[in-house]
């Protein structure tokens, strides 16, 4: 399963360690800018990449309002792959907090 996170949940989390952060947006919507740390793995070619993900930390996926990110937290779920957690609002929650994208 996946636990929805806000953005001071990401900010907490980071604080306690290393995480996996991953952005599943398009190629279009990243060139506008991401969340600094993040690795962009396309929704479409997640299963492309499941295997290559490291199972020990904990993932934050996040995308443009919450939809994909969401999808792609029970696509990896289904995969075995745990400590997984939903950015809620995604880049515009991020935004609207006043964050900056890199």
């Amino acid at each position: 399963m996946f636990k929805n996170i806000d953005i001071e949940e990401l900010h907490q989390m980071r604080e306690r360690g290393a995480i996996h952060l991953i952005d599943v947006r398009t190629e279009a919507e990243v060139a506008r800018g991401k969340i600094e740390g993040a690795n962009h793995i396309p929704l479409h070619l997640l299963p492309l990449k499941v295997a290559e993900l490291e199972r020990g930390l904990p993932a934050v996926i996040y995308c443009q309002s919450g939809g994909r990110s969401m999808q792609a937290c029970a696509y990896l779920a289904s995969n075995g792959l745990t400590q997984l957690h939903n950015l809620q609002g995604g880049v515009m929650a991020w935004v609207r907090s006043g964050l900056a994208l890199v």
